[in-house]
């Protein structure tokens, strides 16, 4: 029992050795945080605004150029004219925005069918006229044959009306002069048939040109059909991300969407080399933003990196945003050196630093308090209350420009017995108000 009773003292006794400790560190820790130091070195003045990236520069990723009907040499005819038209077609298939591709991958399908059916249609047409083709060169041969058989078989007439002529040189003038007559005769058919070959002749050569030139103009067509059907399969024009496009509606095209003849973007691939952040400043403010001032960025997707920047442009016309009723100016900024990480969308925080001080003298902005004379003071840690005259602010601190010497203690919260404090710094007070 009396043991017991001795451990229980013991640990009772360690347990408040530990609070005690505890709660000297604790008042240690509260005590060290009530403090900071004034502070000496470069002070930015910055603007910040949310922004989003966007690529420089990007190529465009385009569907086959579109050729209008036009008039094949030689005319007339189907096979004489183009049956390749202006039209839209579909995108039958897109791979998903932000697929990373390397040049020569895949990229997208279009919808083949209409065109795939003028060729089917040009192909049987193509035959058609190969068979017409065919047949002319056979008919003109037997057309021919047969007339060169009918000028072969005159000649002979002319021949035998001759022999007779010259067996009646002993004949009556009666006879004679039939003979003449079947010999002048017989020469006017020869020569009529004559005639008749060589026009014909020149006519088939004519017919059989035509349906050539035909023949070659379809055959042109379908090469051209098949040549513009095989660009509906679309790859990467080079590496980089795919971005889909933008309409003018703010939609995107995507699988299923209709592309023109006069906007043939299938999708975009940005030059992740070169990245802007595109910002929007108040009219307020926008008057100290400035082309050239150093921007630091940081990017929402890759915490604990910040990237370096320039102003390269401000815009001269403010717009209304949605959800805001101010006015806002647009502001581009260019990244240095942004790698292959960042990608475009991606949403930004941009410190614009408008303004540097060198060696400036500043505290936290909390630290400095007014009374009901608006004069601004600060609680030293030597139990005095220090006026102060500041000059430039930004987000968290403020400069000082007379009252307080680097290094100096002063309190973020106001002391309990800030009452107690003396005042001091009363020489400033004339210059406090003759800047007021």
């Amino acid at each position: 029992m009396k043991r017991t009773i001795i451990i229980t003292a013991i640990v009772v006794f360690v347990v408040m050795i530990g609070l005690m400790i505890f709660n000297r560190l604790v008042s240690k820790q509260h005590e060290v945080s009530d403090f900071t130091v004034v502070k000496k070195g470069l002070f930015e003045i910055a603007i910040s605004n949310a922004g989003e990236l966007f690529a420089e520069n990007s190529f465009d990723i385009m569907g086959p150029e579109i050729q209008e009907s036009q008039p094949q040499r030689g005319g007339g005819g189907r096979g004489g004219q183009h049956s390749m038209r202006i039209t839209t077609y579909k995108i039958q298939d897109l791979i998903p925005e932000g697929t990373i591709v390397k040049k020569g991958d895949y990229v997208a399908q279009l919808d083949r069918t209409d065109y795939t059916n003028t060729l089917r249609d040009q192909l049987e047409q193509l035959t058609t006229l190969q068979a017409n083709l065919d047949m002319k060169i056979l008919d003109t041969a037997v057309t021919l044959t047969n007339l060169r058989d009918e000028i072969k078989n005159q000649v002979y007439v002319v021949e035998e009306a001759r022999i007779i002529l010259a067996e009646s040189k002993y004949e009556p003038p009666a006879t004679i002069r039939q003979a003449e007559i079947r010999l002048n005769k017989a020469e006017r058919a020869l020569e009529q048939l004559e005639k008749s070959y060589d026009l014909r002749y020149a006519q088939s050569l004519t017919d059989i040109r035509k349906t050539k030139q035909d023949l070659v103009n379809g055959q042109e067509l379908v090469n051209a059909l098949q040549e513009f059907l095989s660009k509906f399969t679309i790859t990467a024009p080079s590496d980089g991300i795919i971005i889909y496009k933008q309409e003018w509606n703010g939609t995107k095209r995507k699988t299923g969407s209709m592309i023109n003849p006069f906007d043939r973007v299938v999708a975009t691939l940005p030059d992740l080399s070169s990245m802007l952040s595109k910002t929007y400043v108040s009219e307020i403010e926008i008057n100290k933003v400035a082309k050239g001032q150093r921007v630091v960025v940081t990017v929402d997707a890759l915490p604990g990196k910040a990237y370096t920047g320039t102003v390269m442009s401000v815009a001269n016309v403010g717009e209304v945003l949605p959800n805001s009723d101010a006015k806002m100016f647009e502001v581009l900024i260019a990244i240095d050196n942004s790698g292959n990480s960042l990608r475009p969308a991606m949403t930004t925080w941009n410190r614009i630093i408008t303004k540097t001080i060198d060696d400036a003298v500043y505290i936290p902005t909390e630290c400095v308090y007014t009374g009901a004379d608006s004069i601004p003071f600060v609680y030293k840690r030597n139990k005095t209350r220090q006026i102060v005259i500041l000059g430039d602010m930004n987000e968290k601190n403020v400069v000082v420009k007379q009252g307080l010497e680097p290094g100096t203690p002063i309190y973020i919260i106001p002391p309990s017995n800030s009452s107690n404090f003396r005042l001091t710094g009363e020489n400033l007070l004339a210059e406090i108000r003759q800047e007021k």
